[in-house]
């Protein structure tokens, strides 16, 4: 099971204090041999954030990148090279409010080929919105998302889907499990031996709830992360 924090546009130097409590839970936890916790800073937390985790089994990862592999003029951007050379192993492609800034499928493609040949894992997100989900509109999108965002891309162990329905990030309000459990079997007929995550509004409350849908592989988690008793307790509970 995965448990990604994704901090989003959160965190200074003195955010990492909080990472000592989750390294001793993690150190000590009875199914940590089946658990691969990430954590996603902003970029300016990523090399601080890797030394501090250095002795653990949690990696680090990036929440974007910009397309081009090489270097290049464009002022306030970092590619995925530059990423993999201070320690991240992963980086989210992708997300619902970088597609929302305008992102579009044939950037995420390009984004997803380049960190792969960077030597990055990809969680590539995909999901609907609420207009497309009351058009009964989820598994179209969700196709023409995966096909765009997958085409000529090679289906590899270093690839995670991370379905967030995009009326379920931070509303507070998550799908019904059959569902959920239904969307996450018909992705995973489309890519088939991938790892599918749910991401949207998880935490410790309705945990219990997600915990029970058995085909999700692990958890893409935004705002609860970035409070260690949350996430803690969201992967604790995930396991009682």
């Amino acid at each position: 099971m995965y448990f990604i924090a994704n901090w989003k546009m959160f965190g200074g130097l003195n955010s990492l204090n909080s990472l000592h409590k989750v390294m001793k839970f993690f150190k000590t936890f009875k199914k940590k041999r089946i658990v691969k916790v990430i954590y996603c800073p902003p970029n300016t937390l990523i090399r601080p954030m890797t030394k501090k985790l250095k002795n653990s089994k949690i990696e680090v990862g990036a929440q974007n990148c910009h397309e081009k592999l090489e270097y290049g003029a464009f002022t306030g951007s970092v590619n995925s090279k530059m990423l993999k050379s201070v320690g991240a192993k992963y980086v989210i492609i992708g997300h619902s409010e970088v597609r929302k800034a305008g992102e579009n499928n044939r950037l995420i493609n390009l984004k997803i080929k380049n960190s792969l040949s960077s030597g990055l894992k990809v969680i590539f997100c995909i999901g609907e919105t609420l207009k497309e989900k009351r058009k009964k509109l989820t598994k179209k999108v969700l196709n023409q998302q995966i096909a765009s965002g997958l085409k000529k891309i090679k289906k590899s162990k270093n690839i995670l889907i991370a379905y967030e329905p995009v009326w379920a990030i931070g509303t507070g309000i998550i799908p019904k499990k059959k569902e959920l459990f239904e969307t996450i079997t018909f992705i995973k007929k489309k890519i088939k031996n991938l790892k599918v995550l749910y991401g949207g509004s998880v935490n410790s409350d309705n945990i219990n709830q997600l915990k029970l849908i058995e085909n999700i592989d692990g958890f893409l988690i935004g705002g609860a992360s970035q409070d260690h008793k949350k996430f803690i307790d969201i992967i604790k509970k995930t396991y009682n």
